[in-house]
């Protein structure tokens, strides 16, 4: 050994504490700690019956109306990916929101905060594609803010996006109506977005087109509901993955959730560079794929409807809910045992939408 002493003064830990006085990137990240920070800092700063549903969006009733309201930043990089930009991902994202309350987008506002510097060609790109995700999505975008900051304080741009849409009558998505025995479906291959992000902005190559599945779910939402308003609850697994969206509704719903692990459908590109990355495809984020908790009676039907439907074709039972280990993700392996899923601490890839 040298006896040259270690400078460890610019060493960071890959998993923060949990006890932080500062903000990290993890608690952007859509686990543990995004979820710290929401239900001991800004609910009891707001307060409301309303946030404490902590869904996708918030169901709500305006003059007799029920309506599905969300709002959701976007400060992916780089701007531009395979399979996307930041301006059809925002539109997306809102509408998916929205659709996994049941409810049909209607209006959405946005937001651009620019940076000092950026083309004027870059944010036309952007705009351009946004208006084109909400037509293909049946939505307007009613209103919106424009902010400039100085040059080095931003990332050429940043979204906010909010959303509003009508809820059926009937309806009624949330994770306190799971009950044990409700089948878990998963509409398609996961992983596919969060690796497309990382491909390009690391420079990766892993011998095939990796691209975003970047998509508008509220048609399939739709054909689902066709079947039955009865489903008990949808999530679209982004930030975190699906591992998050299934522990948020174990944990909410009281009940224990089991997958089974050879059942999830991971593409062959995303396992491989998964396995390079050293990543778990199961907190990988995803901006078109849903899960949902339905009724085992009424599973094969919305099976079958799910994979009538282009974004659902590969949609696959992977696991039900159960009586056992309330609020717990267990993961059965091809090996016949059991691993526990949990909650991530904060992102494996911070920045992806």
């Amino acid at each position: 050994m040298s006896d040259t002493a270690l400078d460890i003064t610019g060493w960071t830990c890959p998993a923060p504490l949990r006890d932080r006085p500062r903000v990290v990137m993890g608690h952007g990240g859509g686990g543990a700690l995004s979820a710290e920070l929401v239900q001991h800092l800004f609910a009891p700063a707001f307060g409301g019956d309303v946030l404490a549903q902590l869904g996708d969006s918030a169901a709500v009733s305006l003059g007799g109306v029920r309506l599905a309201f969300s709002t959701d930043s976007y400060v992916v990089r780089p701007l531009f990916f395979p399979g996307g930009c930041i301006g059809d991902l925002a539109v997306n994202g809102t509408v998916n929101d929205l659709a996994m309350s049941g409810a049909r987008a209607a209006y959405l506002s946005c937001g651009f905060i620019l940076e000092e510097g950026v083309e004027m060609s870059v944010v036309a790109r952007v705009a351009e594609a946004m208006g084109a995700a909400a037509r293909a999505a049946g939505v307007e975008v009613a209103t919106g803010d424009t902010k400039v900051v100085e040059a080095g304080r931003g990332d050429g741009i940043y979204l906010n996006t909010a959303g509003i849409g009508i809820i059926p009558d009937g309806v009624d998505l949330r994770p306190q109506r799971v009950v044990p025995g409700d089948v878990v479906i998963v509409s398609g291959e996961i992983g596919l977005h969060g690796v497309a992000i990382m491909s390009v902005r690391e420079g990766l190559e892993f011998g095939v087109d990796i691209r975003s599945d970047c998509a508008d779910l509220g048609g399939l939402v739709r054909s689902m509901l066709a079947v039955t308003p009865d489903l008990h609850v949808l999530r679209d697994p982004t930030r975190g993955g699906l591992a998050a969206s299934l522990n948020e509704i174990a944990a909410a719903s009281g009940t224990g959730v089991v997958i089974q692990e050879s059942r999830v459908p991971v593409p062959a590109a995303v396992a491989n560079a998964c396995a390079i990355l050293g990543l778990d495809p199961l907190y990988v984020a995803n901006e078109g794929k849903l899960v949902a908790f339905v009724p085992r009676e009424h599973a094969d039907a919305v099976l079958d409807a799910m994979r009538a439907h282009p974004l659902g074709r590969h949609a696959t039972v992977i696991g039900e809910a159960v009586d056992a280990h309330p609020g717990l993700v267990v993961a059965r392996t091809a090996l016949g045992g059991t691993r526990v899923v949990d909650l991530p601490i904060g992102e494996q890839l911070p920045r992806i939408c």
